[in-house]
């Protein structure tokens, strides 16, 4: 999730689903706290599925059951971080393969429209953890550098969060099991 660069700030009652990745802790911990709004604000290593989400008022046990509905037709699955990429500004971890969590991004946008990724300001979702915002490029590069020996790791993922700002921090609300993968 990214904070709105206009104000540099989240704004309570926002939203937003993530597939946490709690192997990267270890990794991008230090450089997300010293250059993550997001890690700040108490998110954690995660990869983005959808954000802005519904306005937390909005979210009752109906959208409960609709997010529920459409990971069902998801299946848990496997990444590795192998490799540093870049935004103007920003430095990430690219996961491997994306289109896992590419399809849920596209399954959830499906089914509330009104909702696009990153509000629309994207024309391509690319599917990423962030490891630090708004930086200058020598600073990305030396956070690169410190990163690549790191590299690789694997995670599961296994669950889809929703996490919420209440204006202070962002706190999971819960969290929706993908079911496991079967074989064949």
């Amino acid at each position: 999730m990214t904070h709105d660069g206009a104000s540099g700030a989240f704004l309570a009652g926002q939203t937003g689903l993530i597939v946490e990745i709690p192997e990267a802790e270890p990794v991008v911990r230090a450089w997300r706290e010293r250059l993550d709004p997001g890690a700040r604000a108490g998110v954690p290593a995660h990869v983005t599925v959808l954000f802005p989400f519904l306005e937390e008022r909005l979210i009752d046990a109906s959208v409960h059951a609709a997010i529920s509905g459409v990971l069902a037709g998801h299946e848990a699955f496997d990444l590795r971080f192998e490799e540093c990429g870049r935004f103007p500004g920003t430095l990430y971890l690219a996961p491997v393969p994306d289109t896992p969590l590419r399809r849920l991004t596209l399954a959830i946008a499906e089914r509330w429209p009104h909702t696009p990724p990153y509000g629309g300001r994207f024309a391509e979702v690319i599917p990423h953890l962030t490891i630090a915002q708004d930086q200058e490029p020598h600073v990305l590069s030396s956070v690169e550098a410190d990163l690549r020996p790191r590299l690789p790791f694997s995670a599961h993922v296994s669950s889809v969060a929703l996490m919420a700002y209440d204006g202070t921090i962002w706190r999971r609300r819960t969290t929706f099991a993908l079911p496991p993968a079967t074989d064949g």
